[in-house]
């Protein structure tokens, strides 16, 4: 039987601190039990890593812990719902879609002013640049 991995190792391979780990198989995001060894020591598999994996890019991308148990919930009950997975996967993945455009769409704003200030910059009218109004001004306009 293969050895399997260490907990320090798994920590290690994902980026997980040991305490997230544990944290993630209390509440129930791992696929399969992890085994433990006679003295307790958990020991976990290339399975394991792999989904978690996953479930590191779900977290990244914004999936809510509830959705991501949810899905590994479906899993455990093997073949059947897997209309439901796919489902809950592709309503993470018009959510993840939208923060997309609305991240490019920021990107351009950006990318507008940095060229904007690149060109200020060259030319040597930077300092003209969002001049705030001086106090005088702005109460005689109001």
């Amino acid at each position: 039987m293969d050895a399997g991995l260490s907990i320090g190792q798994v920590a290690e391979r994902t980026g997980l601190s040991v305490h997230a780990l544990r944290f993630y198989e209390r509440e129930g995001l791992l696929a399969d039990a992890v085994r433990r060894e006679s003295n307790g020591r958990r020991v976990y598999t290339e399975d394991d890593v792999e989904w978690l994996d996953m479930c590191i890019k779900f977290r990244s991308s914004g999936m809510p812990l509830d959705t991501i148990r949810k899905y590994t919930e479906l899993v455990r009950q093997g073949p059947g719902n897997e209309h439901e997975r796919l489902a809950l996967l592709r309503g993470h993945q018009e959510y993840v879609a939208a923060q997309i455009q609305e991240l490019n769409e920021c990107l351009n704003v950006i990318t507008y002013k940095v060229t904007i200030y690149e060109e200020h910059v060259a030319e040597g009218t930077a300092d003209s640049l969002w001049v705030a109004p001086s106090t005088t001004k702005a109460s005689e306009a109001s």
